[in-house]
């Protein structure tokens, strides 16, 4: 059932009063309506008949709260104050709906006049937000959630991620060439930001859009998607976490931008899983719907002198009359505990990647809580081994063009780059030989993980292990060269150059392994 703009009326099946002795009788043979309005000056509803008019049951929503009993069964309790009395009672009124869908219906015009939620300059018809504490409210820290919130409602971040033009023209070359999926459907996109997503899906003929995003961006996001008039009729923008957003239908199809560094950086897989479970109709289809996190050791001694050398400075012992030393343990294992993000050269790479995927359609989200990947290498060259390297890519798999977004190292440079995992104690290798580990990510309340690295390796009858404990939060974001396109920076060129090496690259996990020359090391950091 759909809410009407004009005068938010509803017919209930029936409404029965809870424990009440003055209760109001309504007749079975006559419909019962329910009306939200504001005419007292606060947004209220109003139960009644036309042929009773004097007898309407009036609910103040800023007092009063709805609860599904059932599928098509809720009860709406409210809090009643009479005149001259400090303290007041509660009012309980079971409400009896047709079905399912007018319930949903019902849920979010409730909600959404209780809050006064406003999307271009009009109440919100189809989409509301439940004031209850979320899931997400239980599991990440109010301080980071903040921050968070902070940063993506800022323009400037923003812009960064849509002159990212290798994710962008990715997306939209996946919604575009799979128009088949997206024309007259529904779509919700989780986590909107600037809109940007929700205007492609409207450009491939969605039916509509429900563009959700919980950050002040959300008003940027009205006035970009207002200012295109021939697809704003069709997008809806809702402030609020997927967490807690009602809509008033189920979509086809989810698309969202949820990947962060490392893939899983932000946790915001865990929403899009949610966003999955609570709005996506049985075999919907999700944009993207599966990602991959490829792993490799690595060997690059400039960047493990680099790192060791920042702990140089509290070996002073006369630092101004102050003896910095007692602290230069720590201060040595906590620049290990720093995972770097820059763009490094593929031929650092000492063995061929392995891959753990993860399935956006069929995941849970617990699973996502803690991630265990079993390590295992066969090393190509001689060398000392300094960590891990990682990066990811998703797939969109459209009905017409599948199609990948790739971070791996070698192609076109994104703004997520690529990550490694440097260990305090390096590892000697031979060609050939085998090494194995772990690599542990665990969830933690800052919306980030804390990763546990370990590897090893036999030399002759010598067992080697190095260990190390990063926060995914706190990266060193080195960046210093990023890797350089080969061909103007345009997104339709960049797609189509992408086309066969992005096949290449992800086909099976692996890049290309090259043994290094003796003096590689200059070669690298000379480029």
């Amino acid at each position: 059932m759909e809410v009407s703009v004009k005068e938010n009326e509803f017919v209930i099946l029936s409404i029965s009063e809870v424990s009440s002795s003055s209760s109001t009788s309504f007749s079975k043979s006559e419909r019962v309506f329910a009306r939200f309005g504001s005419d007292s000056g606060a947004p209220e509803l109003r139960f009644g008949q036309e042929s009773q008019s004097g007898a309407d049951i009036v609910i103040d929503l800023r007092a009063s709260q709805l609860f599904r009993l059932g599928s098509a069964e809720s009860l709406c309790i409210s809090e009643v104050f009479e005149d001259n009395k400090e303290t007041g009672y509660s009012r309980g009124i079971f409400i009896q709906f047709k079905n399912e869908g007018e319930s949903r219906a019902f849920h979010c015009a409730f909600e959404q006049w209780k809050t006064e939620m406003v999307v271009q300059g009009s109440p919100l018809p189809n989409g509301a937000v439940s004031t209850s504490t979320s899931k997400f409210d239980e599991k990440i820290e109010a301080s980071s959630a903040k921050m968070y919130f902070h940063y993506y409602g800022q323009l400037l971040h923003q812009q960064n991620m849509l002159q990212d033009f290798v994710r962008t023209g990715t997306y939209y070359a996946a919604v575009i060439e799979n128009r088949a999926d997206f024309l007259g459907r529904v779509v919700v996109d989780v986590g909107a930001g600037s809109g940007i997503l929700s205007l492609f899906a409207a450009q491939a003929g969605a039916k509509h859009v429900y563009a959700i995003e919980a950050s002040e961006m959300a008003e940027y996001a009205k006035k970009l998607i207002a200012g295109n008039p021939s697809l704003n009729e069709r997008i809806t923008v809702i402030k609020g976490k997927v967490e807690e957003v009602e809509l008033p239908v189920k979509a086809d199809i989810l698309i969202s931008e949820p990947m962060g560094t490392l893939l899983v950086n932000e946790r915001m897989l865990e929403s899009y899983v949610i966003a999955r479970d609570r709005f996506l109709v049985p075999n919907g289809k999700m944009f993207p719907a599966v990602g991959r996190i490829h792993m490799a050791p690595f060997s690059d001694e400039y960047l493990y002198m680099e790192i060791a050398n920042k702990a140089i400075f509290w070996q002073q012992q006369s630092y101004f009359g102050v003896d910095l030393t007692p602290l230069q343990r720590s201060a040595y294992e906590g620049y290990f505990s720093q995972p770097v993000v820059d763009a490094f050269d593929p031929r650092l790479l000492v063995a061929p990647a392995i891959s753990h995927v993860i399935n956006f359609t069929s995941i849970k989200e617990e699973d996502l809580y803690e991630i265990e990947i079993p390590l295992k290498f066969a090393c190509s060259v001689s060398t000392r081994i300094h960590g891990l390297a990682c990066w990811f890519d998703v797939l969109f798999n459209g009905s017409t063009v599948p199609r990948w977004l790739t971070t791996a190292p070698g192609a076109p440079t994104t703004h997520w780059y690529q990550l490694r995992c440097v260990l305090s104690q390096p590892l000697y290798v031979m060609p050939g030989q085998e090494i194995t580990g772990h690599f542990r990510l665990v969830a933690h309340k800052a919306q980030s993980y804390t990763i546990y690295l370990t590897l090893s390796a036999t030399v002759g009858d010598m067992l080697q292990t190095s260990s190390g404990k990063l926060d995914l939060k706190e990266p060193y974001y080195r960046m210093s060269q990023p890797q350089a396109y080969s061909s103007a920076q345009e997104p339709n060129q960049l797609l189509q150059m992408q086309d066969v090496p992005t096949q290449s690259w992800v086909e099976d996990g692996s890049v290309p392994v090259q043994q290094p020359s003796p003096n590689h090391g200059a070669e690298l950091h000379s480029l």
